[in-house]
């Protein structure tokens, strides 16, 4: 009756086996550690900087514990501070040689203490927030005027080139606020202007009213488009963050929207506030500009001769100098979108669209220059580099362009997201900054780590003196049940504040409740004059409708939070819900497996440890065992 299949025991086994290896990168503590990541957006960090880091850190006869490549950048980790130090020293001047034009970043980190083979099996500790590691935090405004504003004045660009192209004479194009208004002399061109630009412009909602003599048309973005080209705004500028904020050496930034028209950015383990404001409001443009490919310019791109007049020097993105003219002929303003794909023998591409202003210019030029080739460049921090350069093959009209050759799938990629999202797409500003130095962070981590502890502790005396036996096997279960959410959190790579800390507390209340029901129930049973065996089989059996209803009503309200909240309320639900699903398994299968393989092999059991049960006439239906 009270036996388990030897198979519900291994998940047993294996549950507590895993729980262990998971939980325990979070008790080897922190080591000092150097990142290095790129600092460019032409320079990508891949196994090669590895090499070339091993390479350095032998030559100066540094010893490191390791190095390896996680995901966009390189990071090492060493014994002490003096030698992460020397190693930073060493990285910056063999990685950057030109101290005014850096292509890495090489900044002072912290990595996990835990040995090499628990990150093998990706056992690896949870980050820690902001207020538990320090850091800074910011909340940006974004200004979503200024991005309606912009598709304003792109649409007034856009409605005069149409026109142009279809002559039809108009006596203005102008924008007034949020709106693009065209005037008209004759109302037949009105009409047919109205039909044209109607199907041009979608986005567009388009009105035509009198203007004494004259007509007038009227454009208003759609409420619909609005909200599109917002959110967009709003996605770049994060994608943008995301990019800047790898300089920072941070672990686990947070970046995120809250609202309609603001974003969040928590840095942890930042301390340099001047700095991070610098990097998160960076600017970076695009140009398009015509390669210069005469024998003078062959020659200084070899080193062998002058820079002819009119024309700059700059690092292709193979590494390789190029001789690019000094006119632009496009800027990032001419750009509307960037994706990657594949052209017509499959080969990966980038595909870019052009504004009407933007399409006319690319039109002429690619006419007028046909086999020359085209580049365009990235400049950041005043330092621009050649993102591509590819030959132009014919005419390019319609304002659709592509990029090809020499591509892989991912640099397309690559190419793509640093053409659509090099700069930001709306002016941002900072409304709330705070830094939380790092004492305070540890400060929070005791406090934390001792509520949690001692209301461990006096939930485990309490259980052991009220139920003796059962107690014992409550507590052990209320153990695996926090190695658990541990484990789980840590295999996530969750994010742990202290709200999380708070969830967990909690948790140990909840989940305990679950076995106080267990065991109230067999003293019930046992109350009527059940058996002992019988006591414990039905005990299990009635309490685990109860248990269920009361724990999804509480994960109803988890998911709730976690649907509808934010910031810390999110970091709280998230351990709150995973809390509630390990204490199932913990207080009902974990535990009733203890009590079947403490008791269920007794085949005349008398009594059972679960301390005393009072008869309501005064009599005792069970004893304590020693």
């Amino acid at each position: 009756m009270n036996r388990y299949p030897w198979w519900k025991y291994a998940i047993m086994l294996i549950a507590l086996v895993v729980g262990v290896l998971y939980t325990l990168p979070n008790f080897f503590g922190e080591a000092p550690a150097v990142q290095v990541s790129s600092g460019k957006a032409t320079v990508r960090v891949d196994a090669s900087v590895v090499v070339r880091v091993e390479q350095l850190l032998q030559q100066a006869s540094i010893q490191a514990d390791f190095v390896q490549l996680d995901g966009n950048s390189v990071r090492a980790r060493f014994a002490d501070t003096d030698t992460q130090i020397r190693a930073r020293d060493v990285l910056e001047r063999g990685l950057n040689p030109d101290r005014n034009d850096p292509g890495y970043i090489v900044a002072l980190n912290l990595l996990s203490r835990s040995p090499q083979w628990l990150a093998s099996i990706n056992a690896l500790p949870m980050y820690l927030g902001l207020d538990l590691r320090g850091g800074v935090h910011f909340l940006m405004q974004v200004d979503m005027q200024a991005v309606l504003t912009k598709r304003a004045e792109g649409l007034t660009n856009d409605v005069r080139s149409l026109l142009r192209e279809r002559d039809l004479r108009h006596a203005g194009v102008n924008r007034v606020g949020d709106d693009v208004e065209v005037r008209f002399r004759d109302p037949a061109v009105a009409a047919r202007a109205l039909d044209l630009l109607a199907n041009q412009q979608p986005d567009f909602q388009w009105t035509q009213v009198a203007d004494g003599d004259a007509v007038k048309l009227v454009a208003s973005l759609r409420p619909e488009a609005a909200r599109r080209v917002q959110e967009q705004a709003l996605k770049q500028n994060i994608t943008t963050l995301h990019n800047r904020v790898n300089e920072l050496g941070t672990s686990e930034p947070v970046i995120q929207q809250q609202g309609l028209d603001r974003v969040v950015v928590q840095l942890p383990g930042v301390q340099d506030t001047a700095r991070a404001k610098d990097i998160i409001g960076r600017t970076a443009t695009l140009e398009v500009r015509l390669v210069d490919d005469s024998a003078e310019a062959l020659a200084a791109a070899a080193g062998t001769g002058p820079v002819p007049f009119g024309t700059e020097r700059y690092v292709e993105r193979g590494g390789g100098p190029l001789i690019v003219k000094r006119q632009v002929i496009l800027t990032g303003e001419n750009l509307t979108d960037a994706q990657a794909g594949f052209d017509e023998q499959q080969q990966p591409a980038v595909h870019l669209t052009l504004d009407a202003k933007g399409a006319r210019i690319f039109r002429d030029v690619t006419r007028e220059n046909v086999g020359k080739r085209m580049a365009i460049l990235l400049f950041e921090k005043g330092k621009g580099e050649v993102v591509t350069a590819p030959v132009i093959r014919t005419e390019i009209g319609g304002g659709r362009v592509q990029i090809s050759g020499r591509m892989t799938t991912q640099e397309a990629n690559d190419v793509a997201l640093l053409l659509r999202a090099g700069s930001l797409a709306a002016p941002m500003e900072i409304i709330e900054e705070r830094t939380i130095g790092p004492t305070l962070g540890a400060d929070n981590i005791a406090k934390g780590f001792d509520s949690v502890m001692w209301g461990f502790v006096a939930i485990v005396v309490f259980m052991i003196a009220y139920y003796l036996m059962f107690g014992v096997f409550s507590a052990i279960a209320l153990s695996v049940n926090l190695l658990l959410l541990v484990a789980v959190l840590s295999m996530l790579q969750a994010t742990l504040t202290l709200p999380g800390i708070a969830a967990i507390a909690l948790t140990l209340g909840m989940a305990i409740d679950a076995n106080v029901l267990i065991n109230e129930r067999v003293r019930e049973e046992l109350r009527n004059g059940a058996a002992p065996q019988t006591a414990i089989h039905l005990g299990f059996e009635r309490a685990w409708a109860t248990i269920l209803d009361s724990n999804v009503t509480t994960l109803v309200a988890g998911v709730a939070l976690l649907a509808f909240g934010s910031g810390p309320v999110r970091g709280f639900a998230v351990v709150h819900c995973l809390g509630i699903l390990t204490s199932m398994f913990s207080a009902v299968f974990f535990a009733r497996g203890l009590v079947n393989l403490w008791y269920g092999r007794q085949k005349k059991l008398k009594s059972v440890s679960i301390g005393q049960v009072w008869r309501p006439d005064g009599g005792n239906a069970a004893k304590a065992e020693g």
